[in-house]
Formats: C-alpha cells, structure tokens, sequence
C-alpha cells in the first residue's frame, strides 16, 4: 500500500525530505503547506503535488502521515492535532524547547496511539549506524568510552540563535541522542563546561558557541561530547568508541574521497561544510525508515521518548554550566 504524506514546511528541510519521499518507493507525497506560498509552490511544482493550507491538511480523509518541518514553536501543537487525527507523524527535533510542555504532547500521542518519529537523523547516517552494529556484534566488547566530535564551521545567524534554545538544545542535543544510541545504557548524571570564544556577542544573546560535556551512565561509562561554532577547516563530524575488546570509529567524510601525492605531501579534498551536504544520505535513510516503519505498523525509533531523553540531557548540561557542578539527570525528569 502507498503511504499519502503531507510536508508542513516548505524551508530547506522541507525540500530535503520532499526529495526523500520522492525516491523511497512506497509513499507519494500529496500535499504541502508553507507561510510561504512561494515555496511551498516550487516544491509542489518539483514533485506534483498539491499546495493547502494545514487546515485543508487536516481535512484530508485519505492522508497517512504528516512530516512537521516547520518553526520549533509550532510542533507540538501540530504533533497532537495530527495525533489526534490518527495520523503518523514525523516531527523535526525539538518537540519543543520546554520539557514540560513535550511530556504533555507525548501524553497526548500515548492516548491516541499513533506513530511519531524525531528527526534525529545521525543514527541513519551508514558510517555512524556501522559503528553502532560494530558494537552490537560485540566487535569492541563492553562499551567504555564514547567520544563525539561535533563542530560547525561557523555561527548561525543571531536571529537564529535568539529562537533555537541555544547550543545544548539546538546542536548539541543530536550528540545527547548519538550518546544514548552507542552507549546502550542510559545517563545518570552530566558535567558540562561552556564558554564564548567565536565571537563576544553570542553571549548578549545569551548563548555559548564552545562546549564540552561528559555524560556517565550508572554502570560507569562515559562519553565525551566536543563542540564549538568554529571549525576553519570544515564540518568536522567524528565519533569514537572504545571497549574492552576494541574500539570503533567513524571519520569525517568529504565530498570526494581521494587522496593525492606529491612533492608536497599527501593532500586530500576539504570536508563538508555544510550538514545538509554531509548528511544527505541519513536524510533519506530515516525518511525511508519512517515511511517502512507505518507501512509496517512498526515501533518508530527514534521516537518521542528519545527527544524527551535528549532534551532532558540538554537542560542538565545547562544546569551544570550555571552551578558548575555534575547533574543526575533525576533531577531534571
């Protein structure tokens, strides 16, 4: 059967995921809904379907599931009313920026029971889910140490990062949901360190664009997450894992993978510089997943629960850097 999905958001995610509906077979998308009545037309232009309103989303009889890609803000008003109406949803992270208000949303979906999946869209990214299958195979025995390397190679907008919740709620919170996803156990406590070192005026906005943070779980093992808004050199996206047999890892990836010598040396491409581009295959990966996962009535992961877990981290690391202290995560949820 095809799955008839509707794309709330017509930003540049929204292409990304109109794209992927269009080259997964099983799934046709039928409709689209923007503020931008210009961009919503092109996409419905690009892959023949039809520009509504989300009301006139709503109304659709016939509509399998709905993709939210639209502001922070507006999601888990969305979530629930497309929950409501029996539809499978699929949500970009976060659900939203209060956890308060995310535990009352997911109340709402467990009621209705309806699939919703987070776009936490590295666990689909094929060298990050190798190490994670390297590590269920027992490649590198028990898991001790994760280390995550996360850096962008400059700063959003001001404007952007007035609404996004700040680093730990906005970049760093993929790296919470990576830890979850290869250490296998959950985190009981966070130690989190952050500083302006990019430029002065992220902190008039109340920001941070370095961090570090270490996550322990109650057996002991720890991952060590790096972050920072600069990175000269490029998207610098590395993952480490060491166990008592081995260890895993995954390098950063560039858009040619080649390796030139000469007179001067070995010399490779630049990295990625842009999470779109180094991304772009778990981008099609977890829209294929989603749209297997309803059409098999599957349990959708990640799920609701792991945004909540991984905002919940968000708020501890935050709690850390303000008290300068390790936070249990039972004191958060």
């Amino acid at each position: 059967m095809t799955q008839k999905l509707a794309l709330l958001g017509a930003g540049r995610i929204g292409q990304v995921h109109a794209r992927a509906i269009a080259a997964t077979s099983g799934a046709t998308l039928v409709a689209v809904a923007d503020a931008m009545p210009s961009a919503a037309q092109s996409i419905a232009d690009t892959y023949g379907c039809t520009v509504k309103s989300i009301d006139e989303i709503a109304a659709l009889t016939d509509l399998d599931g709905v993709l939210i890609c639209t502001p922070t803000n507006t999601h888990a008003d969305l979530i629930e009313r497309f929950a409501r109406l029996g539809k499978a949803v699929f949500c970009e992270k976060p659900i939203d920026l209060d956890l308060d208000r995310v535990e009352a949303c997911l109340e709402v979906v467990a009621e209705c029971g309806t699939p919703l999946m987070l776009g936490f869209n590295r666990r689909f990214d094929p060298h990050f889910a190798a190490v994670k299958s390297a590590i269920d195979a027992g490649q590198v025995g028990k898991v001790e140490q994760v280390t995550i390397t996360s850096r962008d190679p400059g700063l959003p907008p001001f404007d952007y990062i007035d609404v996004s919740g700040g680093i730990f709620r906005d970049m760093t919170i993929h790296d919470f949901d990576m830890a979850r996803f290869l250490l296998g156990e959950e985190i009981a406590t966070v130690q989190a360190t952050a500083s302006v070192l990019v430029d002065p005026k992220v902190a008039d906005h109340n920001d941070f664009d370095t961090a570090s943070v270490i996550l322990t779980t109650a057996s002991g093992a720890q991952c060590t997450i790096l972050n920072s808004r600069r990175a000269s050199y490029g998207y610098d996206q590395r993952i480490e894992v060491h166990g008592s047999e081995g260890m895993v890892s995954a390098e950063n990836q560039r858009p040619v993978s080649i390796e030139v010598a000469s007179a001067q040396g070995y010399t490779r491409p630049p990295l990625h510089d842009f999470f779109m581009t180094r991304y772009t295959e778990a981008y099609a990966a977890e829209i294929a997943a989603f749209i297997g996962m309803i059409s098999a009535d599957a349990e959708v992961t990640p799920s609701g629960k792991d945004g909540h877990l991984a905002l919940a981290l968000a708020e501890a690391a935050l709690m850390s850097v303000a008290e300068g202290r390790a936070v249990a995560l039972s004191e958060i949820i």
